[in-house]
């Protein structure tokens, strides 16, 4: 009469499955319980355990090997009730009176107990997927658990027949098993150590060889000492994670306020590349040198690989979100579409679950951040980070800044509204991308004058007015004063005979007379002894000395007469 729908639990080193049927009008048994006896229920060793469910048969993979049951028992189906079901992990919901109440529909009071949990799981568990509604196949379940490292042995086909060769699970040990040392020998040789991750770990492998010999009677046989080894593996070309993208740029106000929000990272490019050395071949070798030159060097090329990625975090940078008017979102169909996890807080958002660079590409870029009250916001900044293999490997910081375009809507006022003239037209302004700041809705604007402007241009014109009255004034004052400091100068040159007393001997002129008339003769004389061919110009000069003499004479006289002594006003 319990409540119990499904359950999987230990009792006495049995692995017992309880499966009850739903209710139906047909009241039949039908397979409900599945037991199973293993050594490994008990051993305290951890182990992977598959149940494929495909009613009525059940199938059992431990560690990769399939069990059947040993024992299955009938049960009827449920009987109908109102009573909601509860999934616990652990340990089970029940009552302390066996049986349940149908009339209830909490879990705080019954008829017989209060409910508790009970039945508890002593052990470990490290982990628990329940898939509904699908099943994989032997090989799906043999990757889960089969390590993807371990040994191999490709059997040669002289000795197949010869030997018999049995691996574990999980490869990590194989038995071979026959009579013919040779073929042994030969299988030996055969056996490989493989690891197909693409990023193993380094370190070392240990190997160990056990040996042991059967003999056809019970006499002691001949003990042969265990072997060991181990195998190298060595640190790979790490990857160097890369992302990439816009990461500035600026929305309107109103597009951050819009149901849909603004997205994130719209052109974002994650790319994985790997540094590798490349040896010369034995040809280039030959042409450039030995090994010993030590100019010869390797070749470091950069080669684009491809890999999975286990996580994403968007992360805000500066003060934490406010759930009341912002937040990050994403399409959460579209990571259960590629089986990716998401968890959010005031913090940001972390995207996890292993899958492709593509596919972590395709969900962040539905990244989107909206925000309600764009007033006083003028920026945001958001940091992505992904990871692999558990943070072994980080990409770098990318960091986005998104810009808010604030715009100014129009206020009208009643007291001081303005009719636009008819001789102004109108300018619209189109729509600008300036580099991602894309404005879709633009407003057009017109040129209206106002008192202010009128103010300002008579006042810039009155400005430039009293700048160019002021140099021109300056001009005609510098042009006086060079006027004025060349008149100085000419001033200076001039006689100031104000104050000047003039007295004339008479006696100079009687003595300047008497000296003129000999230099007049001596030069007759000098010129009646000269040729006969001058003697026209001679002539002409004496005439002339006739013509200037005359007036001479004249100044003489006149001279004579006003150097005459003037006794008018002396006083005896």
């Amino acid at each position: 009469m319990n409540r119990h729908h499904y359950s999987l639990y230990v009792h006495n080193c049995r692995l017992i499955l309880l499966l009850r049927q739903d209710p139906s009008e047909a009241e039949n048994y039908k397979p409900a319980e599945f037991h199973w006896k293993l050594d490994q229920v008990c051993d305290k060793e951890w182990h992977h355990y598959v149940l494929n469910v495909e009613f009525p048969t059940v199938s059992l993979f431990v560690d990769g090997t399939a069990f059947e049951p040993f024992m299955v028992t009938e049960d009827y189906p449920l009987h109908p009730s109102k009573i909601e079901t509860q999934l616990t992990v652990g340990a089970c919901w029940q009552e302390n009176s066996g049986h349940d109440n149908d009339t209830e529909t909490g879990p705080e009071t019954t008829s017989g107990g209060n409910a508790r949990m009970a039945q508890f799981f002593r052990g470990n568990l490290a982990g628990l997927i329940i898939r509904s509604g699908k099943l994989e196949n032997k090989k799906v379940i043999d990757c889960l658990y089969t390590c993807k490292e371990g040994l191999d042995v490709q059997l040669p086909e002289e000795v197949a027949s010869a030997v018999k060769v049995d691996f574990n699970p999980n490869q990590s040990s194989l038995t071979v098993e026959g009579d013919d040392i040779g073929a042994f020998d030969k299988v030996m040789q055969h056996i490989s150590y493989l690891n197909s991750r693409q990023f193993p770990t380094p370190g070392i492998r240990h190997l160990r060889i056990s040996t042991t010999v059967k003999c056809l009677n019970e006499d002691a046989c001949v003990a042969v000492p265990d072997a060991e080894g181990y195998v190298m593996v060595l640190q790979p070309e790490e990857p160097k994670i890369s992302l990439s993208g816009i990461d500035h740029f600026a929305r309107s106000a109103a597009e951050f306020e819009s149901q849909e929000g603004v997205t994130l990272f719209p052109e974002l490019r994650i790319v994985s590349t790997i540094t590798r050395e490349m040896e010369a071949d034995a040809e280039s070798e030959a042409a450039e040198g030995t090994d010993d030159d030590p100019t010869v060097q390797e070749t470091v090329v950069s080669e684009e690989i491809m890999h999975n990625l286990d996580s994403c975090e968007v992360s805000v940078v500066g003060d934490e979100l406010d759930s009341e008017h912002e937040s990050l979102e994403v399409d959460v169909s579209q990571l259960q579409q590629r089986a990716l996890e998401m968890s959010s807080s005031n913090l940001g958002l972390v995207i996890t679950g292993v899958n492709t660079m593509a596919n972590y590409e395709q969900v962040l870029h539905l990244i989107r951040y909206k925000n309600w009250h764009t007033e006083a916001l003028f920026d945001r900044k958001f940091k992505l980070v992904c990871s692999e293999l558990n943070g072994r490997y980080i990409s770098n910081d990318f960091k986005v800044e998104v810009n808010v375009i604030h715009t100014a809507s129009p206020v009208e006022h009643a007291n001081n509204a303005m009719v636009q003239p008819n001789f102004i037209n109108p300018v619209h302004h189109a729509s600008v991308d300036l580099s991602g700041h894309n404005l879709v809705n633009a407003h057009q604007a017109s040129v209206v004058p106002s008192a202010a402007t009128i103010v300002i241009v008579v006042c810039v014109s009155f400005l430039v007015f009293m700048i160019i009255l002021g140099v021109f004034r300056i001009r005609a004052a510098h042009q006086r004063s060079m006027r004025d400091q060349e008149s100085g100068k000419e001033n200076e040159m001039d006689w100031d005979d104000s104050a000047l007393t003039i007295t004339v001997n008479p006696m100079e002129t009687y003595e300047d007379q008497h000296s003129s008339e000999e230099e007049e003769e001596e030069e007759e004389e000098s010129e009646d002894g000269e040729e006969e061919d001058d003697i026209t110009s001679a002539e002409s000069e004496s005439s002339e000395d006739e013509e200037g003499g005359e007036p001479e004479d004249q100044q003489g006289t006149s001279r004579q007469q006003q150097l005459e002594w003037d006794d008018s006003t002396l006083t005896y």
